[in-house]
């Protein structure tokens, strides 16, 4: 009996942590906004393809699969199902069309897709979702093989057909290839070293390594070398991702961060906060634990009791609340490593 009752006061505790609670209520906001076709979006707003898949992620690191029994479980496999019709993905493969989110949604929904390989509601559906996810691939690679000047080449922009790049539009397709190289779809391992390359050419450091080779804080541009904490944020994540943790680009983009932080006043705020999260939690150690704690100061207090997030730095009001709330939920959860492409 003592046992039991150890287990269950445990499990209490652990229920009632302000970052459960916030996620529980985040996870339910998301589930009453969406319609009966399976989209996932405020009424009104555009992207639908992208918020709908940025939706499904978190609802997935919250661990929730289309399989389960639960409310959670059937709004996944329906918001699948929408993403998954016909008139969503081009023939050419390509996804941000229809919802005009462009490359930038394109890379959310195969990624969103490749981390649900082997999730599907049924066979079925898994099938059509390594169809889509191949499809996907193949254009994002078609994308980075456009002829590009060389301070452009290896990454992406806007469009499939662009010539230039820049680091936010790169990192969600360096993102979508580990995760389909993850799940054992073919991604040729250039694709990937082309673009660690181009996140790699936008490094600035703050000086030169000390006598002991320790690496000096230094930060990552957007189309050229700087160090905004959000393309330094998304640099570090990329490049980790990619197995580069002891790259002295990404060594110096920890300690940046680790001196920076975040703040809610950040122009893209949930956007930085979705990949410093991420980020510092991949890098492990002291980097983890500054990282979580941050999050956890800057997010939990802007949460509504209706269990959505929207104040905040300039994207979350103009992008919506689900897409707030999304990413929100998504740097929260890192915790769990649910989400096969964010474990260390």
């Amino acid at each position: 009996m003592a046992v039991v009752l150890s287990i269950s006061l445990a499990f209490t505790a652990r229920a009632v942590e302000p970052v459960d609670e916030a996620l529980v209520r985040g996870v339910k906001y998301l589930l009453t906004q969406q319609e009966e076709s399976g989209i996932i979006t405020n009424k009104g707003r555009r992207n639908e393809t992208a918020m709908t898949s940025l939706a499904v992620l978190a609802l997935a690191s919250c661990g929730h699969q289309p399989t389960d029994p639960t409310p959670e479980g059937t709004a996944m496999k329906k918001a699948l199902g929408y993403v998954l019709g016909r008139d969503v993905q081009q023939p050419d493969g390509y996804f941000g069309e229809k919802d005009n989110s462009r490359m930038y949604g394109h890379g959310i929904t195969t990624l969103m897709l490749a981390e649900m390989l082997g999730m599907g509601a049924d066979t079925g559906q898994d099938e059509q979702l390594r169809d889509r996810v191949r499809k996907a691939i193949d254009l994002i690679l078609r994308a980075q093989k456009v002829p590009k000047n060389e301070k452009a080449r290896g990454g992406w922009r806007y469009l499939p057909s662009d010539t230039s790049s820049d680091m936010s539009v790169t990192v969600w397709q360096v993102m979508a290839l580990r995760a389909a190289r993850n799940a054992g779809m073919d991604v040729p391992k250039e694709a990937i070293d082309s673009a660690v390359d181009y996140i790699k050419s936008l490094y600035e450091p703050e000086g030169r390594a000390d006598k002991r080779g320790r690496a000096k804080p230094g930060g990552f541009g957007y189309q050229s070398k700087g160090n905004e904490i959000s393309t330094t944020s998304e640099g570090l994540l990329a490049l980790q991702v990619c197995g580069e943790y002891e790259a002295e680009e990404a060594l110096g983009a920890s300690e940046r961060l680790l001196r920076e932080g975040i703040r809610t006043d950040e122009r893209w705020f949930f956007y930085t906060t979705y990949y410093y999260a991420q980020g510092m939690y991949q890098r492990g150690g002291k980097y983890a634990e500054a990282g979580k704690a941050k999050v956890m100061e800057v997010l939990l207090p802007l949460q509504s009791r209706e269990g959505f997030w929207e104040n905040g730095g300039g994207d979350g009001r103009e992008a919506g609340k689900v897409y707030a709330t999304s990413m929100a939920i998504l740097s929260l959860a890192v915790k769990n490593h649910y989400l096969p492409i964010y474990q260390r």
